[in-house]
């Protein structure tokens, strides 16, 4: 299963998927970065050289969420493993 793993890692370097792969990663592990009660308020849409857009539920919650913006990126490259997220578009 390492053989496979590795390969496939690889691969994606090679096609230069790498990053892009490594940016959606962000979306899948969102909930977990900002907990449960943000996470239900928010929708991860898309991630774009680097910028990760969320739709928020209300104006009220885009505007909670600017103020966290920057640990909220900290945290997320954080897990991600490096700088692979360096902006959030809250809409």
């Amino acid at each position: 299963m390492e053989k496979l793993k590795t390969s496939i890692g690889v691969f994606l370097k090679r096609a230069g998927l790498e990053k892009g792969v490594k940016q959606n990663n962000a979306i899948l592990i969102w909930e977990r970065v900002v907990g449960t009660t943000i996470a239900e308020k928010t929708n991860p849409e898309k991630v774009e050289h680097g910028v990760l857009t969320i739709k928020t539920e209300n104006a009220s919650w885009r505007q909670e969420l600017l103020f966290k913006k920057s640990e909220i990126i900290k945290k997320l490259n954080q897990e991600l493993g490096q700088k692979t997220i360096r902006e959030i578009k809250f809409i």
